[in-house]
């Protein structure tokens, strides 16, 4: 990560972020205190005074919320340093978090399920934390972008390690909202994992706003970068449905995946007119219909901003910037069609049909008084429509320049009143090099231009694979066996004794192996080696990440001598029941049938392993979670072991997500 106190303009703007988080906070916990003793008080008096601070307290909350509006907005520090005339992109500001100590958590559940040294894991668990704190100042390149997915691809084997589906692991992670600066604490991993997609998608912006419009490669950067935004925000939106943070709520994704779809179109149309916009009929006429499609998606991005309950977080300044541009923009597509109309006028070598074509093209509807072909032909009704199209452009100019105006945030970025105040001047110049003394004549009204555009923007899905990570607990074995939802007895040393150089059993599976096919009167069996048992080590080597022809050269390696190795039996019985046909869900009075059934179980001798079944049992992990099956019988016999619902080992690789 980047130094956190390096004095750059963006790490003093999450600086004032952190700080305004933690005024917010304790305004957000005054205020609550204040309403519960207005709710618990009935002395008149106290319930004066309490009102009263509260009146304060939420003009308190108000005040630092403009402030929080302000950082959002305060996007000339994100933007490329380079002399540049035109508009400023809104970038996402990260998210802040506070420090998380993983190492008592993690030490006691190794210690406890896995039944190792915790010691031996210090390392591990100071990377990851140092991982963690890196992420809160990525720097803003690829590199960056590649240690937040660094970091949320080990979540997801941490998840699977060390958070069991049916217990909380005692760490708080607190995140604060992006917009509102409210924190959000929970112990759920998912609240982690959540807020760094946020932060990565936030990244990409950063990226995009950085990257210099001025040039072909550098626009085509901006745009790949907010496309790639917009798929991260929309696999964030997709992925996380019920998150309790206001900015990655489905409706506040939803917008500012439209935000950074629009950016990308804006880029694309400065790309397009980087060279320069020759004045030619042809050109300008895609021209036209490029600049129409950057208003409209403006438009629709505006309009799902002031939407419920979008509008009540979302900064009003952003709100207000896109009505701008989409007013802007509107304003140039009507002053290219206006330029096509006053500036070329229909010469003998010039093709009738493709010039018609075109135009029509541009127009849902014409009015009724008009027909494009005469429209070309005739002089008059050419400049009537065209002047037509620059007072809708003027008027269009001058609502953007008057909703700038009245936005305190907006009116005090430099370049953005340079650009729109150019681009009015330009289109009043054009309007007065017409004629106007037929001005009081023309009763034409511009029609609406069809926007189209030949480059269609696309999210670009998140492609994590590409970045590769090492589980940072390699050594705590294969993840599909050893997870938090398999559980196991401790390690036994189990002494093998060669006979003739058998060994009483074969094995079986991948990492680690298995036993199988035990002979039940062999030197091992005796001392209490079970038909299923993992082997992890041999010799005092660790043998979880080893295959079957490699475990047995290390067994036969001593020869006639006596070798040690540890085994551990798999505690999850679930997979035994398989074959039953009755169901028992929470809640439900035990039956005689159920009884009965769990009686035959007790019946069962249980040092044989029953054989694996894939019956219907076998949907996906949401199913499992959503519905009660036999995997969950109950036990009428006293002292009888209860019957837990965990997945069998053997399973885990099927399942719909063996990482998220």
């Amino acid at each position: 990560g980047c130094n956190p106190l390096a004095e750059t303009g963006r790490s003093k703007l999450q600086n004032q972020r952190a700080i305004l988080n933690q005024q917010i906070l304790r305004a957000v916990r005054m205020r609550a205190g204040a309403e519960n003793l207005l709710r618990a008080t009935t002395n008149n008096k106290v319930r004066e005074q309490v009102l009263l601070e509260l009146s304060f307290v939420n003009s308190d909350l108000q005040i630092l919320k403009e402030e929080l509006e302000g950082l959002n907005i305060s996007v000339e520090v994100y933007q490329n340093t380079e002399e540049t005339f035109s508009i400023p992109l809104v970038p996402l500001g990260l998210k802040e978090t506070k420090e998380v100590d993983f190492t008592v958590p993690l030490k006691d559940f190794i210690l406890e399920h896995y039944s190792e040294d915790s010691s031996e894991y210090e390392d591990e668990i100071a990377d990851l934390m140092d991982l963690r704190q890196a992420c809160r100042t990525p720097s803003r390149d690829e590199a960056g972008i590649e240690m937040l997915i660094s970091y949320f691809l080990q979540l997801g084997y941490l998840e699977n390690r060390f958070f069991p589906p049916t217990r909380h692991m005692g760490v708080l992670f607190t995140w604060y909202d992006s917009f509102t600066g409210v924190p959000v604490c929970q112990q759920n991993l998912s609240l982690e994992k959540a807020s760094i997609l946020f932060n990565i998608g936030a990244l990409y912006t950063q990226i995009g706003t950085r990257c210099n419009r001025q040039t072909q490669a550098g626009l085509e950067n901006a745009v790949d970068a907010f496309q790639r935004a917009a798929g991260v925000l929309s696999y964030l939106k997709e992925t996380f449905t019920h998150t309790p943070s206001y900015d990655m709520s489905p409706a506040m994704l939803n917008v500012l995946v439209k935000m950074m779809l629009a950016q990308a179109q804006e880029c694309v149309f400065e790309q397009i007119g980087l060279p320069g916009i020759r004045n030619e009929f042809f050109t300008l006429v895609k021209m036209t219909q490029e600049v129409a499609k950057v208003g409209e998606v403006y438009m629709l991005v505006n309009t799902a901003m002031n939407q419920e309950p979008v509008k009540e977080n979302i900064p009003y300044s952003w709100s207000k910037l896109a009505q701008i541009k989409a007013d802007h923009y509107k304003a140039l597509a009507h002053y290219f069609i206006a330029t096509i109309l006053c500036d070329h006028e229909l010469q003998a070598g010039d093709d009738e049909d493709e010039q018609e074509k075109a135009l029509s093209q541009l127009y849902d509807y014409i009015p009724e008084c008009l027909m494009v072909l005469t429209v070309l032909k005739d002089k008059i009704q050419r400049k009537q429509l065209g002047k037509a199209h620059l007072r809708k452009a003027i008027v269009y100019h001058e609502e953007a320049l008057r909703v700038c105006g009245l936005c305190k945030k907006l009116r005090n970025i430099d370049v953005l009143q340079e650009v729109l105040t150019a681009a009015h001047k330009r289109s009043l110049l054009k309007y007065a090099q017409q004629e106007t003394e037929d001005d009081f004549l023309s009763l034409i009204q511009a029609p609406d231009i069809l926007p189209k555009t030949e480059h269609k923007i696309e999210t670009i899905a998140p492609q994590f694979s590409k970045v590769k990570v090492k589980d940072f607990f390699h050594r705590l074995g294969p993840l599909s066996v050893f997870s938090a939802k398999q559980r196991w007895t401790a390690p036994r040393t189990i002494c093998i004794h060669h006979k003739e150089g058998e060994l009483g059993f074969s094995l079986k599976g991948g990492s680690p192996v298995q036993i199988y096919c035990l002979d039940p009167v062999c030197s091992a069996a005796s001392m209490g080696l079970k038909e299923g048992d993992y082997i992890v080590s041999v010799g005092g080597v660790d043998c979880k990440w080893l295959g079957v022809n490699e475990v047995l050269e290390k067994l036969k390696s001593v020869g006639e001598q006596p070798i040690e190795m540890e085994v551990i039996s798999c505690q999850d019985t679930g997979a035994s029941m398989h074959s039953k046909s009755a169901t028992y869900s929470v809640g439900m009075q035990k039956t005689y049938s159920l009884i009965c059934l769990a009686m035959e179980e007790d019946k069962i001798d249980h040092t044989k392993k029953a054989p694996l079944k894939l019956p219907f049992l076998s949907w996906g992990t949401k199913n499992r979670q959503k519905a009660a099956s036999t995997l969950c019988l109950p036990s009428a016999v006293a002292g009888s072991s209860q019957i837990k619902k965990k997945l069998s080992p053997f399973t885990l690789l099927n399942s719909e997500s063996s990482l998220y």
